[in-house]
This record gives structure tokens, C-alpha cells and sequence, in this order.
């Protein structure tokens, strides 16, 4: 089986990009502790994709199949709080939805 031996880190500014390969060494010994067999780091920089202003645009319902997956995905989680907002997310969209 072909596996790579490079650390790809994508990062949203050059100066992260600078921070991560002034300390490639350290970040690829930590790599190498924790069972990684990374030997080489590749640090490419993209922008943040910009904010879509809200209040523009027609946002599609949600179909049931969704929040059935909404729900199950809380249930699974073990964090409280994304619990509730997955489960709060699940009940909005249906809320939403069923005047519609």
C-alpha cells in the first residue's frame, strides 16, 4: 500500500505559513511521538472563504431525511452543547418548514 510520508497543513494567512515552517522540525518530531511518520511538512495558504452576508438569498427547507439526521447526530454526541444545537437546528428547520 502506497503512503505518503508528507504533512500537508492548510493555512489562512501567509504568516501562519511562516509560523508552521520556522517550527516544521518540532511539529514533525511531535508528529513522529505520536506514531505519525511524517518527514516532510507542506504549508499551503488559502484565504478564508469571505462571509455571505445574511439575509440575501432563498434558503432551501430542509427535508425530513435531514433533520432525521439531525437528531440521530445529536444523539450521538457527547458534547451538551452541539447536542442542543443540533437539536435546536433540527426543530427550526422544521418549524420553519411546515408553514411553508
Amino acid at each position: 500500500m502506497w503512503m505518503t510520508r508528507t504533512w500537508y497543513s492548510l493555512v489562512s494567512a501567509p504568516v501562519w505559513k511562516a509560523k508552521l515552517r520556522l517550527h516544521a522540525d518540532a511539529l514533525l518530531d511531535a508528529a513522529a511521538a505520536a506514531g505519525l511518520k511524517a518527514r516532510t511538512l507542506v504549508v499551503k495558504v488559502s484565504p478564508p472563504i469571505p462571509a455571505i452576508p445574511s439575509g440575501t438569498g432563498n434558503a432551501k427547507p430542509l427535508s425530513e431525511a435531514v433533520r432525521d439526521s439531525l437528531r440521530a447526530t445529536a444523539q450521538s454526541v457527547s458534547d451538551p452543547e452541539l447536542r442542543a444545537q443540533l437539536l435546536r437546528l433540527a426543530a427550526h428547520a422544521r418549524s420553519s418548514t411546515d408553514g411553508a
